[in-house]
Protein backbone atom coordinates (compact mmCIF):
# COMPACT_ATOMS: atom_id res chain seq x y z
CA UNK A 1 0.00 0.00 0.00
CA UNK A 2 2.86 2.36 0.87
CA UNK A 3 4.44 1.76 -2.55
CA UNK A 4 1.16 2.49 -4.30
CA UNK A 5 0.73 5.72 -2.34
CA UNK A 6 4.29 6.77 -3.12
CA UNK A 7 3.79 6.01 -6.81
CA UNK A 8 0.56 8.04 -6.83
CA UNK A 9 2.28 11.03 -5.24
CA UNK A 10 5.14 10.84 -7.75
CA UNK A 11 2.68 10.81 -10.65
CA UNK A 12 0.70 13.68 -9.14
CA UNK A 13 3.86 15.71 -8.58
CA UNK A 14 5.06 15.03 -12.09
CA UNK A 15 1.72 16.11 -13.51
CA UNK A 16 1.80 19.38 -11.58
CA UNK A 17 5.33 20.04 -12.80
CA UNK A 18 4.31 19.68 -16.43
CA UNK A 19 0.87 21.26 -16.13
CA UNK A 20 0.66 24.28 -18.38
CA UNK A 21 -1.77 26.81 -19.78
CA UNK A 22 -4.23 25.95 -22.53
CA UNK A 23 -3.22 26.03 -26.16
CA UNK A 24 -5.34 29.16 -26.66
CA UNK A 25 -3.62 31.08 -23.86
CA UNK A 26 -0.16 29.94 -24.89
CA UNK A 27 -0.88 31.03 -28.46
CA UNK A 28 -1.93 34.47 -27.16
CA UNK A 29 1.38 34.81 -25.31
CA UNK A 30 3.34 33.70 -28.38
CA UNK A 31 1.50 36.28 -30.48
CA UNK A 32 2.49 38.96 -27.96
CA UNK A 33 6.09 37.76 -28.13
CA UNK A 34 6.28 37.77 -31.92
CA UNK A 35 4.23 40.96 -32.46
CA UNK A 36 6.56 42.91 -30.14
CA UNK A 37 9.90 41.62 -31.45
CA UNK A 38 10.48 39.18 -28.59
CA UNK A 39 13.92 38.15 -29.76
CA UNK A 40 15.05 41.71 -28.99
CA UNK A 41 13.51 41.95 -25.51
CA UNK A 42 15.82 42.76 -22.63
CA UNK A 43 14.64 39.61 -20.87
CA UNK A 44 13.49 37.05 -23.42
CA UNK A 45 11.20 34.05 -23.05
CA UNK A 46 12.57 30.55 -23.52
CA UNK A 47 9.78 29.28 -25.74
CA UNK A 48 10.86 25.67 -25.14
CA UNK A 49 10.37 26.00 -21.38
CA UNK A 50 7.05 25.85 -19.50
CA UNK A 51 5.03 29.07 -19.58
CA UNK A 52 5.24 29.20 -15.80
CA UNK A 53 8.97 30.02 -16.16
CA UNK A 54 8.50 32.88 -18.63
CA UNK A 55 9.61 36.29 -17.37
CA UNK A 56 6.74 38.47 -16.15
CA UNK A 57 4.03 35.84 -16.56
CA UNK A 58 2.07 34.79 -13.50
CA UNK A 59 -0.21 31.76 -13.47
CA UNK A 60 -2.94 30.60 -11.16
CA UNK A 61 -4.74 27.29 -11.70
CA UNK A 62 -3.05 27.06 -15.11
CA UNK A 63 -4.52 30.40 -16.16
CA UNK A 64 -2.52 33.51 -17.02
CA UNK A 65 -3.53 36.13 -14.45
CA UNK A 66 -0.72 38.67 -14.85
CA UNK A 67 1.80 39.90 -17.42
CA UNK A 68 4.43 42.40 -16.31
CA UNK A 69 6.87 43.33 -19.05
CA UNK A 70 7.57 46.95 -18.17
CA UNK A 71 10.73 48.51 -19.60
CA UNK A 72 11.57 45.35 -21.56
CA UNK A 73 12.06 46.79 -25.07
CA UNK A 74 8.76 45.63 -26.55
CA UNK A 75 8.58 47.08 -30.07
CA UNK A 76 5.43 46.63 -32.13
CA UNK A 77 1.69 46.35 -31.59
CA UNK A 78 -0.52 44.65 -29.03
CA UNK A 79 -2.10 41.64 -30.78
CA UNK A 80 -5.86 41.05 -30.66
CA UNK A 81 -5.17 37.56 -29.33
CA UNK A 82 -4.33 39.12 -25.95
CA UNK A 83 -8.10 39.19 -25.46
CA UNK A 84 -8.07 35.38 -25.19
CA UNK A 85 -6.39 35.67 -21.79
CA UNK A 86 -9.80 35.91 -20.15
CA UNK A 87 -8.45 35.43 -16.60
CA UNK A 88 -5.97 38.28 -16.90
CA UNK A 89 -6.03 40.58 -13.88
CA UNK A 90 -2.94 42.67 -14.58
CA UNK A 91 -1.31 43.82 -17.81
CA UNK A 92 1.70 46.07 -17.29
CA UNK A 93 3.57 47.06 -20.45
CA UNK A 94 4.79 50.42 -19.12
CA UNK A 95 7.78 52.11 -20.75
CA UNK A 96 8.24 50.21 -23.98
CA UNK A 97 7.92 51.19 -27.65
CA UNK A 98 4.45 49.93 -28.42
CA UNK A 99 2.65 51.48 -31.38
CA UNK A 100 -0.77 51.08 -32.93
CA UNK A 101 -3.96 51.30 -30.91
CA UNK A 102 -5.48 49.67 -27.85
CA UNK A 103 -7.53 46.63 -28.97
CA UNK A 104 -11.10 47.84 -29.47
CA UNK A 105 -12.62 44.89 -27.61
CA UNK A 106 -10.31 45.05 -24.60
CA UNK A 107 -13.43 45.16 -22.42
CA UNK A 108 -13.64 41.38 -22.85
CA UNK A 109 -10.99 41.12 -20.14
CA UNK A 110 -13.55 41.32 -17.36
CA UNK A 111 -11.18 40.26 -14.57
CA UNK A 112 -8.67 43.04 -15.24
CA UNK A 113 -7.70 45.09 -12.19
CA UNK A 114 -4.55 46.85 -13.43
CA UNK A 115 -4.06 48.06 -17.00
CA UNK A 116 -0.84 50.01 -17.50
CA UNK A 117 0.15 50.85 -21.07
CA UNK A 118 1.81 54.14 -20.19
CA UNK A 119 4.98 55.62 -21.66
CA UNK A 120 4.64 54.05 -25.10
CA UNK A 121 3.73 55.36 -28.56
CA UNK A 122 0.12 54.22 -28.69
CA UNK A 123 -2.35 56.20 -30.79
CA UNK A 124 -6.04 56.05 -31.57
CA UNK A 125 -8.84 56.40 -29.03
CA UNK A 126 -9.57 54.89 -25.65
CA UNK A 127 -12.03 52.14 -26.64
CA UNK A 128 -15.49 52.50 -25.12
CA UNK A 129 -15.29 48.82 -24.15
CA UNK A 130 -12.85 49.85 -21.41
CA UNK A 131 -15.96 50.88 -19.48
CA UNK A 132 -16.97 47.20 -19.30
CA UNK A 133 -13.89 46.33 -17.22
CA UNK A 134 -15.72 46.95 -13.96
CA UNK A 135 -13.05 45.32 -11.79
CA UNK A 136 -10.43 47.89 -12.85
CA UNK A 137 -8.68 49.67 -10.00
CA UNK A 138 -5.81 51.18 -11.95
CA UNK A 139 -5.93 52.55 -15.51
CA UNK A 140 -2.69 54.20 -16.68
CA UNK A 141 -2.31 55.27 -20.30
CA UNK A 142 -0.20 58.39 -19.81
CA UNK A 143 2.56 59.58 -22.16
CA UNK A 144 1.25 58.18 -25.41
CA UNK A 145 -0.39 59.81 -28.44
CA UNK A 146 -3.95 58.79 -27.59
CA UNK A 147 -6.60 61.05 -29.12
CA UNK A 148 -10.37 61.34 -29.26
CA UNK A 149 -12.69 61.91 -26.33
CA UNK A 150 -12.96 60.15 -22.99
CA UNK A 151 -15.53 57.33 -23.10
CA UNK A 152 -18.92 58.66 -22.03
CA UNK A 153 -19.60 55.75 -19.65
CA UNK A 154 -16.25 55.86 -17.89
CA UNK A 155 -18.11 56.31 -14.61
CA UNK A 156 -19.13 52.65 -14.87
CA UNK A 157 -15.65 51.83 -13.53
CA UNK A 158 -16.98 52.00 -10.00
CA UNK A 159 -13.92 50.42 -8.38
CA UNK A 160 -11.32 52.60 -10.10
CA UNK A 161 -8.80 54.29 -7.81
CA UNK A 162 -6.22 55.62 -10.30
CA UNK A 163 -6.98 57.20 -13.68
CA UNK A 164 -3.78 58.54 -15.22
CA UNK A 165 -4.06 59.81 -18.80
CA UNK A 166 -1.73 62.80 -18.86
CA UNK A 167 0.42 63.82 -21.84
CA UNK A 168 -1.84 62.63 -24.62
CA UNK A 169 -4.01 64.33 -27.26
CA UNK A 170 -7.41 63.78 -25.60
CA UNK A 171 -10.08 66.32 -26.56
CA UNK A 172 -13.63 67.18 -25.59
CA UNK A 173 -15.27 67.62 -22.22
CA UNK A 174 -15.03 65.56 -19.05
CA UNK A 175 -17.97 63.11 -19.21
CA UNK A 176 -20.57 63.70 -16.52
CA UNK A 177 -20.34 60.04 -15.50
CA UNK A 178 -16.76 60.59 -14.31
CA UNK A 179 -18.04 62.66 -11.40
CA UNK A 180 -19.82 59.56 -10.06
CA UNK A 181 -16.51 57.79 -9.39
CA UNK A 182 -16.56 57.80 -5.60
CA UNK A 183 -13.59 55.41 -5.30
CA UNK A 184 -11.22 57.50 -7.44
CA UNK A 185 -8.17 58.72 -5.52
CA UNK A 186 -5.92 59.97 -8.33
CA UNK A 187 -7.15 61.77 -11.46
CA UNK A 188 -4.39 62.96 -13.78
CA UNK A 189 -5.66 64.48 -17.04
CA UNK A 190 -3.04 67.19 -17.44
CA UNK A 191 -1.36 68.12 -20.73
CA UNK A 192 -4.19 67.14 -23.05
CA UNK A 193 -6.64 69.23 -25.07
CA UNK A 194 -9.68 69.01 -22.82
CA UNK A 195 -12.27 71.79 -23.03
CA UNK A 196 -15.50 72.73 -21.29
CA UNK A 197 -16.09 73.30 -17.60
CA UNK A 198 -15.25 71.48 -14.40
CA UNK A 199 -18.66 70.60 -12.97
CA UNK A 200 -19.55 71.39 -9.38
CA UNK A 201 -20.49 67.70 -9.23
CA UNK A 202 -16.80 67.14 -8.58
CA UNK A 203 -17.92 67.32 -4.95
CA UNK A 204 -19.22 63.74 -5.37
CA UNK A 205 -15.68 62.43 -5.80
CA UNK A 206 -15.22 62.05 -2.08
CA UNK A 207 -12.10 59.84 -2.22
CA UNK A 208 -10.11 62.19 -4.45
CA UNK A 209 -6.59 62.90 -3.18
CA UNK A 210 -4.79 64.14 -6.28
CA UNK A 211 -6.37 66.17 -9.11
CA UNK A 212 -4.40 67.47 -12.09
CA UNK A 213 -6.00 69.24 -15.04
CA UNK A 214 -2.95 71.40 -15.74
CA UNK A 215 -2.33 72.57 -19.31
CA UNK A 216 -5.68 72.02 -21.00
CA UNK A 217 -8.29 74.34 -22.53
CA UNK A 218 -10.94 74.16 -19.83
CA UNK A 219 -12.92 77.25 -18.89
CA UNK A 220 -15.70 78.62 -16.72
CA UNK A 221 -16.04 79.05 -12.99
CA UNK A 222 -13.61 77.30 -10.66
CA UNK A 223 -15.98 75.17 -8.54
CA UNK A 224 -15.79 76.24 -4.90
CA UNK A 225 -17.04 72.71 -4.17
CA UNK A 226 -13.43 71.60 -4.52
CA UNK A 227 -12.97 72.86 -0.98
CA UNK A 228 -15.39 70.23 0.28
CA UNK A 229 -13.15 67.39 -0.85
CA UNK A 230 -11.60 66.67 2.54
CA UNK A 231 -9.06 64.14 1.22
CA UNK A 232 -7.72 66.35 -1.57
CA UNK A 233 -4.01 66.89 -0.89
CA UNK A 234 -2.59 67.77 -4.32
CA UNK A 235 -4.19 69.84 -7.07
CA UNK A 236 -3.04 71.60 -10.22
CA UNK A 237 -5.70 73.09 -12.47
CA UNK A 238 -3.57 76.01 -13.69
CA UNK A 239 -2.85 76.91 -17.31
CA UNK A 240 -6.46 76.55 -18.35
CA UNK A 241 -8.96 79.34 -18.95
CA UNK A 242 -10.80 79.04 -15.66
CA UNK A 243 -12.11 82.22 -14.07
CA UNK A 244 -14.36 83.44 -11.30
CA UNK A 245 -14.21 83.49 -7.53
CA UNK A 246 -11.72 81.40 -5.61
CA UNK A 247 -10.92 81.09 -1.94
CA UNK A 248 -7.55 81.34 -0.27
CA UNK A 249 -7.72 77.63 0.49
CA UNK A 250 -8.08 76.73 -3.18
CA UNK A 251 -5.35 79.12 -4.26
CA UNK A 252 -2.92 77.61 -1.78
CA UNK A 253 -3.90 74.06 -2.73
CA UNK A 254 -3.15 74.65 -6.41
CA UNK A 255 0.53 74.11 -7.26
CA UNK A 256 0.75 77.28 -9.37
CA UNK A 257 -1.74 79.34 -7.34
CA UNK A 258 -4.37 79.35 -10.08
CA UNK A 259 -2.32 80.79 -12.93
CA UNK A 260 -4.62 80.84 -15.95
CA UNK A 261 -4.47 81.81 -19.63
CA UNK A 262 -6.92 84.51 -20.70
CA UNK A 263 -8.59 84.89 -24.10
CA UNK A 264 -5.60 86.92 -25.31
CA UNK A 265 -3.18 84.15 -24.48
CA UNK A 266 -1.74 86.03 -21.52
CA UNK A 267 -1.00 84.37 -18.18
CA UNK A 268 -3.19 85.79 -15.42
CA UNK A 269 -3.29 85.10 -11.73
CA UNK A 270 -6.52 84.77 -9.80
CA UNK A 271 -5.83 86.90 -6.77
CA UNK A 272 -7.65 86.19 -3.55
CA UNK A 273 -9.43 88.86 -1.57
CA UNK A 274 -8.67 87.71 1.96
CA UNK A 275 -11.34 89.92 3.46
CA UNK A 276 -14.35 89.07 1.32
CA UNK A 277 -13.04 85.75 0.04
CA UNK A 278 -13.53 86.83 -3.55
CA UNK A 279 -11.10 86.92 -6.44
CA UNK A 280 -10.15 89.10 -9.34
CA UNK A 281 -7.94 88.30 -12.29
CA UNK A 282 -4.89 90.45 -12.81
CA UNK A 283 -2.23 90.22 -15.46
CA UNK A 284 1.26 89.34 -14.22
Amino acid sequence: MRNITTLFLIILFSFSMFADVSHTEKDALLKLYHFTNGNQWKVKWDLTAPVSSWHGVKLQDDKVIAINLENNNLVGEIPEEILNLVSLQELDLHKNQLTGSIPSSIGKLKEMKVLNLSFNRLSGIIPSSVCEMTNLKNLELYMNAISGELPMQIGALNQLEILSLFNNEIVGQIPTSLYDMKTLKTLLLNSNKLSGTLSNEVVNMTSLENLSLFDNKMNGQVPLELEKLDKLKEMNISYNMFNGLISKNLAVLDTLNMTMINDKGVAVLLEVNNVKNTAIASED
